[in-house]
């Protein structure tokens, strides 16, 4: 309610109020409480004590209590001054806390392997906490289209203090990333730290920290974020990482030839997804490019293959060898293509040919 604020809950995670008290209990007790029973306790997500459930965000469920413990007691070191009394109060406070939780252990689990991060407030404290503890390599993917300076500056902070460390950077992004020039200042600036590779497609935003942590986002919004610590999440996205890797091109390295003059390497990815049946908006979207350059790129690839319409398009897609893996026209005389200087793929029968 909007009547509970923050100045009336005064207090740190070692001394809750009573309705934070109450409520917390029953979340370790439960595993989880609706989102309405914290509405008295505001205190417990402004403590992070409780979290929404990345399953149904209508419930909020308890960070564990061993969790909550250690962070406060590495809090508790840093104060010189009160530390002695601060660690036996955070450690009495969540004695009953943890013998609380047991009847339930996949709930403690739970909490300290998934964790959702609501707010860029807490998604960037949480980002800094892993830099800090990185100490060997990061992985990351980065869709989506030119990146502009100033989203690069965000994470540049972190990068220099893991570069500086010694840390392996390997970064994913779309092949049309490559035209920034933010990007090429950004590899310049940090050298031999970060290894960069292109494709056409990636996945969502991924940043994996020395295989033990990664966020990847929580709504298109991403203004929230999941803290993911399980081992065999991590071993999968790593893994999804390391097969994405494999198939990308060194950002140093040029995008292959499609084999077919005057056909771009962009056009031949955007005839791939043209004859897998998708629309303009999501051509764009997956390749990290605006709708009205991919539109753009499909009137300049009608008119190589000499097509006069979309249905036609496709037709000389198929015949190109273009909604397929890529073939060179040196080996494969189906590459022949109306229009096209050397080509000589027969028009398609009742069709006519633009010129």
């Amino acid at each position: 309610m909007a009547e509970h604020g923050t100045d009336e809950h005064p207090h740190g995670a070692d001394r809750l109020c009573e309705a934070g008290d109450r409520v917390y209990s029953r979340a370790v007790r439960r595993g989880r409480v609706p989102r309405r029973d914290a509405e008295t306790a505001p205190c417990l997500l402004e403590l992070a004590l409780l979290h929404p459930d990345p399953d149904d965000m209508d419930w909020l469920v308890p960070t564990a209590p061993q969790e909550v413990m250690t962070r406060l007691l590495r809090a508790v070191y840093d104060e010189v001054g009160e530390s002695h009394r601060r660690v036996g109060s955070a450690v009495a406070a969540f004695e009953r806390y943890t013998g609380l939780g047991r009847r339930d252990p996949a709930a403690s689990t739970e909490g300290s392997s998934i964790r959702v991060l609501d707010g860029l407030a807490r998604i960037q404290a949480a980002m800094d906490e892993a830099t800090e503890a990185c100490t060997t390599e990061v992985l990351t993917v980065q869709p989506g289209g030119i990146r502009r300076e100033h989203e690069l500056a965000e994470g540049l902070h972190r990068a220099m203090t893991l570069r500086g460390r010694g840390v392996r950077m390997r970064d994913l992004y779309n092949h049309v990333a490559r035209h920034g020039q933010g990007l090429l200042t950004y590899l310049e600036l940090m050298g031999d730290a970060v290894e960069a590779r292109t494709l056409d497609e990636v996945i969502d935003r991924l940043i994996l920290f020395d295989r033990t942590v990664a966020f990847i986002p929580a709504n298109p919004e991403r203004t929230m974020a999941l803290e993911l610590r399980h081992p065999a999440l991590i071993q999968y996205l790593a893994t999804v990482f390391e097969r994405l890797w494999r198939l990308a091109i060194p950002l140093t390295a040029p995008l292959p030839d499609t084999g077919i003059e005057g056909i771009s390497h962009r056009e031949q990815s955007i005839a791939a997804l043209l004859a897998e049946g998708h629309q303009d908006a999501v051509i764009a979207e997956r390749l990290g490019i605006s709708v009205r350059t991919c539109r753009a790129h499909i009137a300049r690839l009608s008119e190589t293959l000499g097509a006069a319409s979309r249905t036609q398009l496709g037709v000389r897609i198929a015949q190109a060898g273009l909604d397929g893996p890529p073939r060179t026209a040196s080996t494969d005389p189906a590459l022949s293509v109306p229009g096209v200087p050397g080509s000589r793929l027969p028009a398609a029968r009742g069709s006519r040919t633009v010129r």
